[in-house]
């Protein structure tokens, strides 16, 4: 595996990518795209800083390869990591806006169309307005969704990274498990997590979901001091990543005893889960399994309403992102493809059972490969 400060893939990967892209230009009419999420500016350049925070993006023209615009402090990864030399940089103490404004004048003519990714969380509405009255002759379009979906199917590198994230969201389960008991707080099992997934490889820690009691019935529960008592639910998800490549899965656990009705509604759970991943397919309508996890829990009772999406699409992240722009929902009209990812979870009275997966030919592969069941502790 290449480190973090070399690019993750080789230079061919990368230009394939920048083909793709310049060809969706092309057929927009577009000069060119200025890219402001940092997961675009890094699949599509291999620029990565842990600091993407601050300003940057890339100036990706119709024709020729991009530059970069960023912190004059991030030199030193731009080289180690971009495969496009070219870059300008800004420093504390300059207006980045007019940095960058300069540095798209100076690429393209004084009247020209250009792409943006106006729902690029960096991009502020201020920021915006400051690039368009430092160029003034730029029609800008929104391009948002032109790379986010190009990046929805992943090359066989891409997925051999999620491969090995799903190994260490795996390790991190385990050390759940073997962490978890009467006494036990949430801060000193997230810890275990935390040490396991980073051992295991992951780039960063963070066990996601991981609550007990009252909030283990509530989505999007993080760990607090809270105290491990007998009876106790406890729902763990893992997110780690490698090379910023998620794969993630949840587990519920039960500590002390579990009834045969914690049992049954697990085992049911499964099985429904295992019946919608059967109907992913390439080609296949996502309306199909989405309605597979809906009917099933309704029709066995588990909840009265069921409103969240059951698959959505993961990849590479990097936060505040939790998933890429696709998402199956009781509306969805997309069709898997081979080589799409995605996070697919069901989730009804507590319990959470979850796979991160991967659409091949057959079907689907799983990326994670926990045993699928209710650990009682």
């Amino acid at each position: 595996m290449s480190g973090i400060a070399s690019p993750w893939f080789e230079r061919q990967e990368y230009e394939q990518r920048l083909d793709r892209v310049q060809r969706s230009l092309t057929e927009r009419n577009l000069d060119g795209l200025i890219a402001f999420q940092p997961e675009t500016v890094t699949w599509l350049t291999g620029f990565f800083t842990r600091g993407y925070g601050s300003f940057q993006c890339a100036i990706v023209p119709t024709n020729g390869t991009p530059s970069i615009v960023c912190r004059d402090v991030e030199d030193y990864y731009h080289g180690a990591t971009c495969v496009f030399p070219d870059a300008v940089f800004w420093s504390d103490g300059d207006d980045p806006v007019e940095t960058a404004a300069r540095a798209i004048a100076r690429q393209f003519a004084q009247s020209t169309r250009l792409g943006i990714e106006l729902s690029a969380w960096p991009l502020s509405a201020g920021r915006y307005d400051g690039l368009r009255n430092h160029l003034a002759n730029v029609v800008w379009k929104d391009e948002s969704r032109l790379a986010a979906t190009l990046r929805l199917v992943k090359s066989e590198t891409e997925i051999a990274y999620q491969r090995r994230a799903g190994i260490a969201a795996e390790a991190g389960m385990q050390a759940a498990i073997d962490s978890a008991g009467v006494g036990v707080s949430e801060r000193e099992i997230a810890a275990e997590i935390c040490a396991a997934m980073i051992r295991a490889g992951s780039d960063l820690p963070g066990p996601g979901v991981l609550s007990s009691g009252e909030r283990s019935f509530h989505l999007h529960g993080g760990y607090s001091d809270r105290v491990l008592r007998s009876g106790d639910l406890v729902q763990v998800e893992t997110t780690p990543n490698v090379r910023h490549y998620h794969a993630r899965f949840m587990r519920p656990i039960r500590v002390g005893t579990a009834s045969s009705e914690d049992s049954r509604i697990v085992e049911t759970l499964i099985s429904i889960q295992n019946s919608a991943l059967g109907e992913v397919k390439p080609g296949g309508a996502a309306a199909v399994p989405d309605a597979v996890y809906r009917e099933g829990v309704l029709s066995a009772g588990l909840r009265d309403t069921y409103t969240n999406k059951t698959f959505y699409s993961v990849g590479l992240l990097l936060h505040p992102s939790g998933g890429e722009p696709l998402e199956a929902t009781r509306r969805s009209e997309w069709t898997f493809e081979i080589g799409m990812t995605f996070h697919t979870y069901v989730l009804a009275r507590g319990f959470g059972m979850s796979e991160t997966i991967a659409v091949t030919r057959d079907g689907c592969e799983r990326l994670t490969n926990f045993p699928r069941r209710l650990f009682v502790v």
